[in-house]
């Protein structure tokens, strides 16, 4: 997903998660808030609302982050922005572990659909319409919300949940960069649905939407046309990264951090050949693990067994 690291306000710390709040979030709550002025009969219901409506997105990616980490990756930070959540997560590169670390998002609002709806039907019951009708359009307006944000993500569009999720069934089938590639190609189609959707209903939000979309379907093409480039790659005899047992490609595909030149860090033993600089953790392109580079070489006896993986 796009990076919305920058002007994000550190919430709070759950679960070995960091929650953190972007700053245009308050901007655009406020003009939501006072935009949806007559649908309760004080303001504070319309915040309540707001704010409920986040708390859903904030489960939702509390999925994905539980999830990737119950599979072995990484997932330690979420952002909530005004079109939603980011949980930027780090599955193993593995098809079955990306599909779960994906779909337990959904599924979160799932599980909320026959809780919210067995509160709005007792409590339609229990006569709240008419003794507490704000209280009862706040419960019924949650129902909605969280059916709308589960149908929505589902959506077959990169990177949408349901982009993803098509992507990860493919994987098995057509590989890592042929699968991405196919789905930020039916990523920028689903664009130009949203675009024509906001041009029709004049909503500024779907352009937005459309927008953030489609810089992530950008950066997803370019992701699948470097993986194709290294899995055309020879493999480099001698070494094998330590949690997948792939051999390294060979190349000039890793970059100095320093002065940015790119340079095949297996031949230069981890050291940039332009400003000397000295690399002790080496990154895997094939699975995304990073270990210190002198636990990637394997024994002789163990070569043919890495060439092979």
């Amino acid at each position: 997903m796009a990076e919305l690291r920058s002007g994000a306000i550190p919430l709070f710390r759950f679960a070995g998660v960091d929650v953190f709040l972007h700053w245009s979030w308050f901007a655009v709550a406020a003009f939501e808030i006072s935009d949806r002025t007559g649908r309760y009969r004080g303001l504070a219901w319309n915040v309540a609302e707001y704010l409920a409506l986040f708390l859903i997105v904030l489960m939702h990616e509390y999925g994905h982050a539980l999830a990737c980490r119950q599979v072995g990756g990484t997932a330690n930070r979420i952002v909530l922005w005004p079109l939603g959540g980011v949980a930027y997560v780090s599955p193993p590169q593995r098809p079955g572990a990306t599909l779960w670390s994906i779909a337990a998002g959904p599924l979160v609002n799932v599980a909320l659909l026959p809780i919210l709806f067995a509160i709005v039907r007792m409590t339609r019951i229990a006569g709240l319409p008419a003794t507490m009708p704000d209280l009862f359009a706040l419960l019924r307006s949650l129902y909605f919300m969280n059916l709308g944000l589960l149908l929505f993500n589902l959506l077959p569009i990169y990177p949408l949940d349901g982009g993803q999720i098509f992507r990860s069934l493919l994987w098995y089938v057509l590989g890592r960069a042929r699968s991405l590639m196919a789905a930020t190609v039916l990523g920028f189609a689903g664009v130009v649905g949203l675009i024509a959707l906001a041009v029709w209903l004049g909503e500024i939000w779907f352009g937005v939407l459309s927008a953030f979309i489609l810089l992530n379907c950008w950066q997803g093409l370019r992701h699948a046309l470097a993986l194709s480039r290294i899995a055309k790659l020879p493999r480099r005899e001698g070494y094998a990264c330590p949690s997948c047992r792939v051999a390294p490609p060979t190349g000039a595909i890793w970059r100095c951090s320093n002065c940015t030149n790119t340079f095949d860090t297996f031949e230069s033993q981890a050291v940039c050949p332009l400003c000397r600089t000295q690399f002790f953790i080496t990154a895997c392109f094939d699975c995304g693990a990073a270990h210190p580079f002198t636990q990637w070489a394997v024994p002789r006896d163990s070569m043919a067994e890495a060439l092979r993986a």
